[in-house]
Order: C-alpha cells, then structure tokens, then sequence
C-alpha cells in the first residue's frame, strides 16, 4: 500500500494538471498524476497546440499567396489537406512525448486511467477510456494503472468539453466541434461558424484563408463579445475584408442535415428568419466543465453551472479536494490553468507569500488573422467601475516595422485611471499581439503608472513601440501620429 499512498493525487494532466505535478514534485511532495486519455489534455492534444500549428500553415499560405507584395514570385501556390492535419497532429505529439519527460524527470507517478474520488483522501482509478488508446498517444511507459490510491490532498484539473446547445447538438460528421474540425477528412466548401469566442474565430480564420466560405453567427452584439468594443470592431472589418460573413445579434435556432449539407435556420434579433446552407457547421458556443463521474455529488463538493465551486487558491469546500482550471471555472484558458495549479499546490505546501489567484491580471489572445490580445479592464468596464479614464491609441499605420512587414492594419488601446496614472487595460488588434501584450501584463503585476511606462525605452524598429506611443497619447504626449 506504501507504493500507492502519496502527498498529493492531480486528476487530469492536461496544461493545469501536468504543471501542478511539476511544482508538487519540486516542493518534495510525493506526487501522482492520473489521466485516463492522453498526457497534454485537450490543449496540447486537441486544443491550443495543434490548432497554432494549421493557423501557422495558413498563415504561411496565405503569404505564399501574396508574395507578389513582397516582390517575390511564387507559382501554383496550393495546399495538401491531409498533410496540413498530419502535420498539426505531428507538433501534438512531439509535445506530448515532452510532457511525459517532464513528469518522469520529476519523479511523478503517472496512473493511466478513470479516476473517482471514494471518499476524501481515496481515488480509485479503473480502466482508461476507449480514446487513450489511439496509436497516436499511448499509455506512458511505466505508468500505474487500476487500483486505488491515497492522498492527503486531491486536485481536481479535469478541463472541460465542447458545450452542446439543445437542437444543435455536433454529431461529428456534418455539425462538428473543435475535434473534428481540427482533422477534416477534406476540406468542405461552406462552413457556418455558430459563436465568436477565441474558438470560433480561429477556425473561422483559419477555413477562410484555406478558401472556404465562412459565416459567423454571433448571439451578443459584437464579435469576440469579451474584448473591447473598440478592438472588437476593428477586427470584424479585417475579418469581413478577407470574406467571412458575419452576423451578430442573431442565433441559430435550427439546422435540418441533408446527406452531405446542412441548412441553418437564422433568427435575428428583430426576429427575421432565414434559412443558410453550409457543407459543414462548427458548433463554438462555449465549454461546460468535466465534473462527471468524479464522485462529487456523494462527497457534497459544490457545484455551480457546470464547474467546481473553488477560492483563490483552489480550495473547494470538501477538505482536502481542491479544482483548478477550466473545471473551475472561467476564464478558461491554458495559462490560467497552469498559474492557478501553482498557487494550490504552494499553498498546500505552505510556501510564504503565496498570492491568491487575480483574474483581472489574465491575459486573453486570439490567433486569428489579425490576431486580437487583451488583458484587464476595456474602456467600457473600467467607467461602469466607477474610473474617470484616459485612454491611448497608436495605429499600426503609424509604425516603420509594420509597415515593413506588410502589416499595416490594427492598433493599440491603452485605459488608465485618470487620477492614479493606474493602468487599468490594454487591448491589441494586428500582427503579432499575442507576443505583445505580455508587456502589458508584467506591468500591471508590478502595479506600474503612465510614468513608468513613459519613461521606459522601447527598441526601434519593433511593434512594440506602438505600445509605448498608445501610452504617450493618453497624455496627449505621442509622437507618430
């Protein structure tokens, strides 16, 4: 029983779980970690990984296309589908093999299967599912498997699920999900995109560049309904440009399937109708946590639509059962999964200054083209606060590397308080942002004013001087435009 009863047990080893290990194992607590599909989750197997890696196939095809630009020359640029996808499933596993290093590296137990919490401190795992034994990701070697297993504290870092609306439910073959629209057997003429998140758009970006014919249906009144208005807008119009069509204020009430196509029926919000026929229907309405048959409802852990119930530190209200991640709730992404593990197993380990889980400090990125980035509060949010704001903006336009790289559409929004000189958000649109708005986040954490960042001296030629000009306009001090 010795070699069964541990420190610590994490139940999934996706991004949240996988990094949660680590750290245990680094604080000297004897680790386990059970997965009952594949080490990576859905991030690195059927998420953010291999949906950067098509993106970047059409991103590069889409360059290929307009080499004449460049003054290049390029001939019968065209694509191989499959290959796109072999490619993409090739960066997932490589990856995939990766983490199963790190967790052997770090001495943690790896335990391949379903896993139940019996009772506080007790997980019995039994057979794994049907999934995690495709040839692509197979059980690591040397991993634990039936049986069961002790632990003081249990993490549960089970991720969450494609959500499915009543009457549109995928069905995997003419409406799918991000699965299977991540491996298309081809490549469909029409696509209908239901929901503008970071899902949607992305796979709306990527069929459209790859010749599809996209339209997006969007219920709230704007695309990308988190970001700012402003960014948001700015983003519909590029997007629109490259031919999606896209509705918003509008939802699907219906989709009648044919033998290879499928008909939406579209509702505005004045209640007009109207019928679409697509090839194919990505259904990107949202994600519901994976809760089930963990044992919860018997143990009494607290749940609220869909996810655990968890404070700052991932503290549920069982002792010694805590969640992170998307199973805990939004913002559901990767990085917030990984900084939200870190902190409970820190407090757990009773590290000094461990600091709670800030929400408000968690950046969002798009990989659309043009990608979108955001962090904190957008203009809109920071007045219902109560804040008298100044806000910057620099256009892309207005910057010498853009314009070199042929980039010249987007912008930066900066939002400060007024009073304070507090940076309260920021919001990109344009190449690149995703690797810019890290900038913005570190100053935040180190709760920076305008003056700090004015006084700061950002390299030349880069885009991230853009990032210093939106900030010099909210004080009436730019210089390039």
């Amino acid at each position: 029983m010795a070699d069964n009863q541990y420190d610590v047990i994490i139940i999934g080893a996706g991004p949240g779980g996988y990094v949660t290990a680590i750290r245990a194992a680094q604080l000297g607590l004897k680790t386990a970690i059970v997965e009952r599909e594949h080490l990576g989750g859905i991030c690195l197997n059927w998420g953010c990984i291999p949906t950067k890696a098509l993106l970047r196939s059409a991103e590069i095809y889409h360059y290929m296309q307009h080499a004449k630009d460049y003054g290049l020359s390029v001939e019968k640029v065209g694509f191989d589908p499959a290959a796109v996808v072999n490619r993409s499933r090739g960066v997932s596993a490589q990856l995939n093999g990766g983490v199963g290093h790190l967790l052997k590296k770090n001495k943690v137990d790896v335990i391949f299967g379903e896993a139940k919490i019996d009772k506080p401190g007790q997980v019995t795992v039994g057979k794994p599912t049907k999934k995690a034994m495709e040839p692509q990701h197979p059980a690591p070697k040397g991993a634990k498997g039936e049986g069961t297993y002790a632990a003081k504290h249990i993490i549960i870092a089970t991720g969450a699920r494609p959500r499915a609306l009543p009457g549109l439910e995928p069905d995997g073959k003419l409406v799918w999900t991000y699965f299977e629209a991540m491996v298309p057997p081809q490549m469909p003429k029409s696509l209908l995109v239901i929901g503008s998140g970071a899902i949607g758009i992305e796979f709306a970006s990527f069929y459209n560049t790859m010749g599809v014919d996209v339209t997006v249906v969007e219920v709230m009144p704007q695309l990308l309904p988190v970001e700012d208005e402003e960014i948001a807008k700015l983003a519909r119009k590029q997007f629109e440009k490259q031919g999606i069509k896209t509705m918003t204020g509008a939802k699907v009430t219906a989709l009648k399937k044919a033998a290879n196509s499928v008909t939406a029926t579209v509702e505005d919000e004045k209640g007009k109708k109207q019928d679409i026929t697509v090839d194919r229907v990505i259904s990107a309405v949202g994600v519901v946590g994976n809760i089930e048959n963990l044992g919860l409802e018997a143990l009494g852990v607290k749940t609220d639509r869909g996810c655990i119930v968890a404070d700052s530190y991932g503290v549920t209200n069982v002792p010694g059962i805590y969640a992170i991640g998307d199973v805990a709730g939004p913002p559901m992404l990767a990085h917030k999964a990984e900084h939200e593990g870190v902190i409970c197993v820190e407090k757990i380990a009773d590290v000094k200054d461990v600091h709670p889980m800030d929400k408000g400090m968690i950046p969002g990125c798009t990989y659309c083209h043009p990608q979108v980035a955001s962090v904190g509060l957008t203009e809109k949010k920071a007045k219902e606060a109560g804040h008298a704001v100044k806000v910057g903006r620099f256009p892309f336009i207005g910057n010498g590397k853009a314009i070199a790289l042929g980039e010249p559409d987007g912008m930066i929004k900066t939002v400060f308080d007024a009073k304070t000189g507090q940076l309260l958000g920021a919001h990109m649109v344009g190449a690149e942002v995703t690797e810019l708005i890290q900038g913005y986040v570190v100053a935040m954490n180190l709760e920076t004013t305008e003056a700090e960042l004015m006084h700061a001296v950002f390299p030349h030629p880069t885009l991230s001087e853009m990032m210093h000009e939106s900030v010099l306009d909210a004080y009436g001090r730019v210089i390039h435009m």
